[in-house]
């Protein structure tokens, strides 16, 4: 936590963020707004353990090093569940948007430029599942509203789908990334629900901008259309090829298949990355909330690998990288 606050510009990522929320003058009456970079740190802390709204109250009521890292040491109060909320909600997609975009810019900063080659890939993201009546379904099907009350539709996430993967059944939404091989970094992110096929985000998250000409992506991906798309880019095919029913791959397909699968791993260890932030999980209803909270995913994923590349001097130029842990044992050794 320490360490990302030492690395990490707060003041420059909540002046972007400020662009999106409007501040009373006051002239209204009651208790002043929190600093933006305050609020932020907040969303950036209640994203890395993935807590809810009132757990994060709580943590910044019970833990000092949650205060000190939220600029709230010297607070007579903290912000409580419902001020976390209603920021979160002000900033909204746009705000969670520029806080990713903040990041790489900070990324850019140090170096750490997309290099190498890209692997693109998404991964369900499940939410709370509903309880729907197979009669309320239909006419939800049919594109008309079920006969219920304003507060009971508040609750219900009508976006999210269904859909069915190695044999569970999953209910929420998908993000898509794209990920430089270089340093492993998100450079392209795009949101969907969870019965979107994997490829549908394709052209979204590719990254024109790597230096590398690769692109890796798994079996979901191949078209040919996608093919002519890369070479008119001037882009290397590395998406893995699919088996046609009476028509298996040949041994040469499987051994390319086989290559390409060591380079798109990145993007999975990416998506456990994720995962170990607390977990790939929305608790929000709708889209809208839930397309904030899958970037902030991704914002708050670049933000925590970019202060532990700064912290152990990752030389983002060479191939090895330099580590400030080996800059002591040589030094020793001299």
């Amino acid at each position: 936590m320490q360490v990302i606050a030492q690395h990490i510009d707060f003041t420059a990522l909540a002046a972007l963020v400020d662009a999106f929320i409007k501040r009373s003058d006051g002239r209204q009456g009651g208790r002043p707004a929190y600093p933006t970079e305050v609020m932020v740190r907040i969303l950036v802390l209640k994203r890395l353990y993935n807590l809810s709204d009132e757990q994060m109250e709580y943590q910044l009521l019970d833990r000092m090093s949650y205060q000190r890292f939220c600029l709230l040491q010297d607070s007579m109060n903290v912000p409580d569940r419902n001020t976390i909320w209603r920021f979160g909600e002000r900033i909204g997609v746009d705000g969670a948007t520029a806080l990713l975009q903040g990041v790489d810019e900070q990324l850019h900063r140090h170096g750490y430029i997309a290099r190498g080659g890209q692997a693109i890939d998404a991964t369900l993201v499940p939410a709370p599942r509903q309880h729907i009546s197979k009669d309320d379904r239909r006419k939800l099907d049919e594109g008309q509203q079920p006969q219920w009350s304003d507060a009971k539709r508040r609750q219900k996430d009508t976006d999210a789908t269904h859909t069915k993967k190695h044999g569970k059944r999953y209910f929420g939404y998908k993000l898509s990334v794209s990920v430089d091989h270089k340093h492993g970094f998100i450079r392209g992110v795009a949101t969907g629900t969870a019965s979107e096929h994997d490829g549908h985000h394709f052209d979204e998250v590719l990254d024109q901008r790597n230096t590398g000409k690769e692109v890796n992506a798994d079996r979901a991906y191949p078209s040919a259309q996608r093919k002519e798309m890369l070479a008119a880019l001037g882009l290397k095919d590395g998406i893995q090829r699919k088996a046609q029913k009476g028509k298996p791959l040949s041994e040469c397909q499987q051994r390319r298949n086989q290559r390409i699968a060591k380079r798109r791993a990145k993007v999975e260890h990416v998506f456990a990355g994720i995962r170990h932030m607390g977990g790939k999980f929305v608790r929000s209803i709708g889209q809208a909330r839930a397309t904030a909270t899958m970037t902030m995913m991704a914002a708050c994923y670049n933000l925590k690998r970019l202060a532990s590349f700064l912290e152990n001097g990752v030389d983002p130029f060479f191939k090895s990288g330099t580590s400030k842990r080996q800059e002591r044992l040589q030094s020793v050794k001299a």
